[in-house]
């Protein structure tokens, strides 16, 4: 499966980062895709801790704990409107947006993109692929939700950064793969069924017979 993962500006670099490390464990995946806009190497920096400066392949790999051997991330300049996600005959499965900024999703939906992001987003949606939108935002103003609504109509998955709590997470990283496994279901991704809802056994009702 080959997939493609876009990083914006929006707070959540940790999001990404998880999707990323989930992405390469779940050993359907063959290539990844990257793309990465200038602000979300800030927010990489400011949120993780992460050095990409002068990323490349390498870096990005090793941010995620690949082998440098292993050709699984193929990064792809911002500018680049020439790569193959910016096509549609180059075949994959879709395309994750995470964390995706108000401005990235502002500029898919009114169809004027100016960046690979954007252009690979429309492609997506035009082949009838998959094109899953995590925005991280708070709150949401009209025009954010009737940007969501557009993108929706036109065949967008919009999940929004919002995990859940009835699994227990004991940290961080628990609570963030709850949305993780949410967005590598809509792959059909193997990951850990940590997260998943099993249901809650009821107990039997008692049935008081009348002269007991």
């Amino acid at each position: 499966m080959e997939l493609t993962v876009a990083i914006t500006g929006a707070s959540g670099a940790i999001y990404a980062h998880r999707t990323l490390i989930h992405l390469a464990a779940s050993g359907i995946i063959e290539r990844i895709n990257l793309i990465m806009s200038d602000a979300a190497l800030t927010v990489a920096r400011v949120e993780l801790g992460a050095d990409l400066r002068e990323v490349d392949n390498r870096k990005i790999q090793e941010w995620i704990g690949i082998p440098r051997d292993v050709k699984l991330i193929r990064l792809h300049r911002l500018d680049n409107l020439a790569a193959p996600p910016a096509s549609g005959s180059h075949m994959q499965e879709g395309m994750i947006i995470v964390p995706c900024s108000m401005g990235t999703l502002g500029a898919i939906a009114s169809g004027a993109g100016t960046n690979l992001i954007h252009r690979a987003a429309d492609v997506t949606l035009k082949e009838g692929r998959k094109l899953v939108i995590v925005p991280r935002e708070s709150p949401y103003n009209t025009i954010h939700l009737e940007n969501m609504l557009r993108l929706a109509h036109a065949g967008a998955r919009i999940l929004p950064a919002s995990p859940g709590f009835y699994h227990r997470p004991q940290s961080i990283a628990e609570m963030v793969d709850h949305l993780v496994f949410r967005i590598l279901d809509q792959f059909s991704v193997p990951h850990s069924q940590a997260t998943q809802w099993k249901g809650e056994k009821m107990s039997e009702p008692v049935v008081t017979v009348e002269g007991d």
